[in-house]
């Protein structure tokens, strides 16, 4: 384990610092004397410039997605890569917003099924095999529940007891049915699904997959803190994300360097609000309908299936650390984590123990 972290700013794009909105962190580029922010995005600017090794940079900030995003491809085939992506988030925030009459995803809740375009498909499979592989800790059905405590409109409340309970019973995906041979679906009159917690990881693999076939072989997307990265920087070296701290003690909680990969944060420092003393945040336990309580602050998810990293990243959440980490042990090879508890310990798997800096005290969790 490295311990080069003091309040140290790493640069991952040229000349530009990103300021997450929230979720995994930041990248950032080498510099001793400055650090610029990008604060104001507008919609469709795009900046290019010219590298030190003479390789293109086109950058573009979008807001979609209720967040800032911002995506950066490098080489000679760049903007129209950026152009390609730009294009995908929206189609893909207009696919999957439940707050879009108009969208997939809100006809089908409305109508209680329909037909299933490849993304929506795609998405809802992966969703319910991580409903079962997470005991249910994942559940696309809780928008309701969301809804119930204001976390989709803002309109904050403490739902009453029996009102969750009531709700709780439509969030059994196991009562949701895809017919994949007619790429339909369908579901009981009480259930609702929501897949933002899945789809900001789709997107960006998506996104990678889509800088590969305009031929970038380096890039990266920020998505609302939610970062991806393709290959390496142009200069050959890995990228690094700073992996946000939700304690003001410290800027981060230390630094991940990778290639190729996705580094997703959730905690319940993300959005709150606070009622008679007592703040509840958004991230809710299927199994309770309340806030989780697990025992957790935040939990970072390094895979290279973003998808998968967005998905676990809010699952262990809700699971706690020693669920998370036996959780780990089933699926090594699929992804690391970054666990802070409570109190305030960091716990990483052994998978990240050369490639994260902290000054932190860690505890490495290691296969048994």
């Amino acid at each position: 384990m490295k311990n080069k972290i003091k309040k140290l700013l790493i640069f991952g794009l040229t000349g530009v610092c990103l300021t997450a909105c929230s979720g995994a962190g930041t990248t950032k580029e080498a510099a001793d004397t400055a650090e610029t922010e990008n604060t104001e995005a507008s919609d469709k600017q795009t900046e290019t410039t010219e590298n030190s090794d003479n390789r293109k940079e086109s950058s573009r900030d979008i807001f979609a997605m209720d967040t800032y995003l911002t995506v950066t491809a490098y080489g000679e085939h760049g903007e129209k890569a950026v152009d390609a992506a730009e294009e995908e988030i929206l189609r893909l925030d207009a696919l999957l917003s439940t707050g879009d009459e108009n969208s997939e995803i809100a006809k089908i809740n409305s109508e209680h099924g329909g037909s299933l375009s490849e993304d929506t498909e795609y998405l809802i499979g992966r969703s319910l095999e991580l409903y079962k592989s997470t005991d249910g800790a994942f559940d696309i059905a809780i928008y309701p529940v969301m809804e119930a405590w204001g976390f989709t409109t803002q309109d904050y409340r403490v739902p009453g007891q029996e009102e969750l309970e009531e709700l709780l019973k439509g969030t059994d995906l196991s009562e949701l049915q895809v017919d994949t041979e007619a790429h339909t679906v369908s579901m009981p009159e009480n259930m609702e699904i929501d897949l933002g917690g899945i789809a900001k990881g789709y997107t960006s693999a998506r996104l990678m997959d889509l800088y590969r076939e305009h031929g970038v072989t380096s890039g990266m997307v920020n998505l609302g803190g939610n970062v991806q990265v393709l290959g390496t920087k142009p200069d050959g070296s890995l990228w690094r994300v700073a992996v946000q701290s939700p304690d003001e003690e410290w800027d981060y909680l230390g630094i991940v360097s990778i290639q190729d990969k996705a580094v997703i944060t959730s905690g319940g420092y993300e959005r709150y609000f606070e009622e008679d003393g007592v703040t509840y945040h958004h991230i809710i336990d299927p199994a309770t309908g309340y806030p989780a309580d697990s025992g957790l602050t935040s939990v970072t998810v390094v895979s290279v299936d973003g998808t998968l990293a967005d998905g676990l990243s809010t699952s262990l959440f809700i699971m706690g650390a020693e669920k998370a980490e036996a959780y780990w042990r089933d699926h090594t090879e699929e992804f690391d984590m970054i666990l802070l508890t409570d109190g305030k310990e960091l716990l990483v798997t052994e998978g990240l123990e050369d490639s994260f800096e902290t000054d932190l005290p860690v505890t490495m969790i290691r296969q048994k």
